[in-house]
């Protein structure tokens, strides 16, 4: 688990950067010598781990709280059937806080409830609220254990923790199941077998909406589209449902199909805008970039070539990939560039920082990022190379959401990068990932972050320079590609010639 800043437990699961649609993205781990932080304070670290001891002992509900002291949380005031040690870890000493709770005497349960001391831990010492949404986080864990220790099942002890996480106000923060992790994993990796939808849940609304398809996928032929809604999964409603639980169930064997409902996401007039398709399944390639060389007329009636980058997502070859692009672009004469974050909900953070140092010199601020004391800490580029100077427009989009935002941040603020299109999703909030004992995940926000010049991005969004509209479509001579039809593009063309008119690379 490699930290972002030491004082900062930005935990990254050990496993190649998210790409998955369904998050804002998510994690952040950033241990490298290009970026660095301004405070260098080390952050706790918690462990669990379980020592069986009596398993005869039996307590009340009344029984299972006794006393709370400063340091030492003990349930149960006499012997108890197993207890959870759960540690800080500091490089010079080592503060222990001791959780004892009786055991259950359902295997599964008892492991669920390790968990759930892991979880209210990490919780306790990273979340970005300290004060918990304004509630005894202590006592949440002795009503949540209390809750849990008759319970026969670990679907309804992982329910418990579920309903603690949620009393935080904050949707990002949550745990995922064994299954679920892994198939989060897999997603990252860039490779998956399913139908290419990418999803999230809107957070003001609840519902499960679609951020984007993979071009070419099952559900791009099938004609679903950004916006849409999604209502069921083979006959079961989205209420409520979880995105990687909803993910999971799009997700499978190749060959197999998968029956789904759309709301049109611009008709939610009753039934009449619900369609049903049955996607089949197949290998989704996920690669994060796609590029064209559009050839250009300057206003002065000279010929060049601007090189059209899409990046779909921050996965863990991003960065790679798009270094690899650039170079090639100028070896075929372009020089200059549009780079499209339309309906990219981000990812690895990491790997939109990476993808910033392309464009960017020496020692810029990259992000702004405010930690649960409400400390402001910058993270910079260190002795930063770009590969090119040429101009730059940054295409954006309600669509756009968190790496892609703190990218377009740093491009902006930054003064490289004009900025064309809509204002974007608004997520300003930085999960950590981490691996619990029995496989399971958990999601916590752990900080906030602000662009380099201390714009707020949560529920905000950023707003472009330049905004695109339909109208712009009716040009006479946009006919021949997709990209010339792009009302966006054509207005991102016309900020490239207005850069080089002024004679700066933006």
């Amino acid at each position: 688990m490699e930290p972002l800043c030491p004082n900062m437990d930005l935990k990254s699961a050990s496993f190649p950067p998210i790409s998955a649609r369904f998050v804002k993205p998510i994690s952040l781990s950033l241990h490298s010598h290009r970026f660095s932080c301004s405070d260098r304070r080390v952050a706790k670290k918690w462990r669990v781990s379980v020592v069986n001891a009596n398993s005869e002992a039996k307590f009340s509900s009344q029984e299972l709280v006794r006393t709370i002291g400063k340091g030492l949380l003990s349930f149960a005031a006499a012997v108890a059937a197993n207890y959870a040690v759960v540690c800080c870890n500091y490089p010079a000493m080592a503060e222990s806080l001791t959780v004892a709770f009786p055991a259950s005497r359902t295997t599964e349960v008892n492991s669920v409830q390790t968990t759930l001391v892991e979880t209210w831990g990490l919780i306790r010492e990273t979340f970005v609220d300290p004060t918990f949404n304004h509630q005894d986080w202590d006592q949440k864990l002795q009503q949540t254990m209390t809750e849990m220790f008759p319970l026969r099942s670990a679907d309804a002890a992982y329910m418990k923790i579920s309903g603690m996480l949620s009393t935080l106000g904050d949707p990002f923060t949550r745990i995922i199941s064994p299954k679920e992790y892994q198939s989060f994993r897999i997603g990252s990796n860039g490779n998956l077998q399913g139908v290419g939808l990418f999803i999230n849940r809107e957070p003001r609304t609840g519902h499960l909406v679609v951020l984007s398809c993979v071009e070419g996928g099952p559900a791009a032929r099938a004609g679903i589209h950004q916006g849409d809604e999604l209502v069921e999964i083979n006959g079961e409603k989205m209420d409520g449902i979880e995105t990687e639980v909803a993910v999971q169930k799009l997700r499978g064997r190749v060959g197999t199909t998968v029956t789904v409902k759309v709301h049109r996401g611009n008709d939610i007039r009753g039934d009449s805008g619900i369609k049903e398709v049955k996607l089949p399944r197949e290998y989704i390639k996920l690669s994060p970039i796609s590029t064209a060389t559009i050839p250009h007329k300057t206003p002065d009636g000279r010929l060049t070539k601007t090189g059209y980058v899409k990046l779909s997502a921050f996965s863990q070859t991003a960065a790679a990939d798009m270094e690899n692009a650039i170079n090639e672009m100028k070896r075929q004469g372009v020089h200059s560039y549009i780079l499209d974050l339309r309906n990219n909900p981000g990812g690895l953070v990491k790997a939109g920082l990476d993808v910033a140092q392309i464009w960017l010199d020496g020692d810029e601020t990259l992000v702004n990022t405010i930690d649960r004391e409400g400390n402001l800490l910058p993270i910079n580029m260190v002795n930063g190379h770009a590969i090119t100077h040429d101009p730059l427009v940054v295409l954006v989009n309600e669509g756009s959401a968190s790496a892609s935002e703190i990218l377009a941040g740093a491009l902006h603020d930054n003064r490289r990068a004009t900025l064309v299109g809509h204002r974007t999703f608004g997520k300003g909030k930085i999960q950590s990932v981490t691996e619990l004992h029995d496989g399971s995940a958990l999601f916590v926000t752990v900080a906030k972050y602000l662009s380099p010049a201390l714009h707020d991005i949560d529920q905000v969004g950023i707003a472009p320079d330049v905004q695109c509209t339909t109208e712009m479509l009716n040009s006479p001579n946009s006919v021949s590609s997709s990209l010339e039809v792009d009302s966006c593009v054509l207005v991102a063309e016309h900020e490239l010639d207005i850069q080089e008119s002024k004679g700066t690379a933006s």
